[in-house]
């Protein structure tokens, strides 16, 4: 089963473009993503720049908007991600658990929707897309 950890940090909707974490904060982030990565789970990972830096894309009516950040009504942004490889929705929040997050960070476990999840019909529409 696949999983998506999503980090939210929060006040990174209000970050400046060009802010970076500090070298003690991604020096102990990287020995996590080593423990992931020795154990076999990590499937693939990356941090964020901040919404100061992005855009969206709305679609009213149809039509697509384009809005550059920082968005004003963001309450919760991601900073990253890892993509895990586990057994269980209780082995994924383990691994999310062991994060050497700080107090204003957040981790969103989601499972990722695998073909096997859908219905005949959306099977039908997938047909034999594959990526990569």
């Amino acid at each position: 089963m696949r999983f998506m950890m999503l980090m939210i940090p929060k006040g990174y909707e209000n970050a400046a473009a060009g802010t970076l974490p500090s070298a003690e904060a991604v020096a102990a982030m990287m020995k996590y993503n080593e423990t992931l990565q020795k154990a076999g789970v990590l499937l693939a990972l990356d941090g964020l720049h901040p919404p100061s830096m992005g855009a969206r894309v709305t679609f009213a009516g149809g039509k697509p908007k384009v809005t550059d950040g920082p968005f004003a009504e963001a309450k919760e942004v991601l900073g990253g991600y890892w993509m895990i490889d586990v057994k269980s929705k209780e082995e994924a929040i383990a691994w999310a658990s062991r994060c050497p997050a700080g107090d204003n960070e957040i981790i969103e476990v989601r499972q990722v929707q695998e073909l096997g999840d859908f219905p005949p019909d959306v099977k039908e529409a997938i047909g034999d897309f594959k990526l990569g």
